[in-house]
């Protein structure tokens, strides 16, 4: 399935990139706020270790879900947590990812397509687990490279974002309390010519533009107003503000 290659592909990438750190990158602040370089890698083997776990458990319904209850910041104070309670030497840490890695794609590779699997905020199957996998470690790679100055140049892996955003608006705006509009995207893929085409052409509101920018604002690493997106439709701009990339 093309997700578990593009998973694959995605952490091959970030693999390349951590192998070249010395150790003065390692302990560099990250852009995720209160952690360094080694945090960040940290709490990604931390939660591809639960993708092994949560597979081995079997369907959804046989654990608690993964991280505590789905309240975002109940989950992220969880997350923070772990992450200090677990901290060790870049060394270490850089191997306990990659070992995690192997793992949670080659037990994701065997999973039943279609058996739902427990996570945060919902069951999920393993394809959309994934996503939501990849979708991870490319937002925490930016937190990565970006205070070290790494290109990180965006791929086509990004429509698996793209859609997981267009995906999870239903629940973002529950979330919030509001009735979620038709959606539709019109994206700008990386390589400039192709469109990424989400959501009915008759919705409610319409968003558009570089797919990149659509990303790092559903990831929460860029502010709509300076993304450069057009939106058109009364509920465009909320749609923007609410925008995520977890819970199904």
């Amino acid at each position: 399935m093309r997700i578990f290659d593009d998973l694959e592909a995605e952490l091959d990438n970030l693999d390349q990139i951590l192998a070249r750190l010395d150790r003065a990158a390692w302990t560099t602040p990250s852009a995720a706020v209160g952690w360094s370089v080694t945090d960040v890698v940290l709490h990604l083997a931390q939660t591809e270790e639960s993708v092994a776990e949560t597979i081995a458990a079997g369907p959804a319904g046989t654990r608690p879900p993964v991280g505590g209850p789905a309240d975002d910041s109940s989950v992220d104070a969880a997350m923070d947590a772990r992450v200090r309670r677990e901290r060790a030497e870049p060394g270490f840490v850089y191997a306990r990812w990659r070992a995690a890695r192997t793992a949670s794609v080659a037990a994701l590779r065997r999973a039943d397509p279609d058996t739902p699997l427990t996570w945060v905020a919902a069951p999920l199957r393993p394809a959309a687990l994934a996503t939501t996998r990849l979708c991870e470690h490319w937002a925490h790679g930016l937190d990565i490279t970006e205070p070290l100055a790494i290109p990180f140049p965006d791929t086509d892996r990004l429509r698996h974002v793209a859609w997981l955003a267009h995906r999870t608006l239903p629940y973002a705006f529950a979330t919030a309390s509001k009735q979620a509009p038709t959606v539709r995207c019109e994206l700008t893929a990386p390589d400039g010519a192709t469109v990424w085409e989400y959501g009915p052409p008759d919705a409610d509101s319409l968003i558009s533009g570089p797919a990149g920018a659509f990303c790092r604002v559903a990831t929460r690493r860029l502010a709509p107003a300076a993304a450069g997106l057009t939106t058109r439709g009364t509920d465009a701009a909320l749609v923007l503000g609410l925008l995520r990339t977890y819970a199904l």
